[in-house]
């Protein structure tokens, strides 16, 4: 049985319903997605450009190289591992809000 069974039904102008196509097809969601998340008090984001999505693998394996590197040094004792911690989880950190600023919805 769908967990969605109560239909809502929405009058608009011309003019509302281009600009409502217009914000959905900008999001990628569907209609139905796009006001589900306002109800949850949620501003969908507009897709992330095409190079979104290889720049951030890009910058996983980056990530990915610095941790490794770190991993390397401190086992050979030639930095100290704090330091070498902070700057891998201030990259984290980076990627994370790159992420937030990109794609997570912003709040109403």
């Amino acid at each position: 049985m769908r967990k969605r069974n109560r239909r809502v039904q929405v009058r608009l102008t011309e003019q509302e319903y281009r600009g409502f196509l217009k914000r959905v097809g900008s999001s990628g969601l569907s209609q139905e997605e796009y006001l589900r998340q306002l109800l949850r008090g949620l501003v969908p984001r507009d897709l992330p450009p095409p190079d979104y999505h290889r720049f951030m693998e890009e910058l996983y394996q980056v990530g990915s190289l610095l941790r490794q590197l770190s991993h390397q040094a401190q086992a050979l004792g030639a930095v100290d591992a704090a330091r070498c911690e902070s700057a891998v989880e201030q990259f984290r950190q980076l990627v994370e809000e790159v992420t937030a600023a990109v794609i997570s919805p912003g709040r109403l």
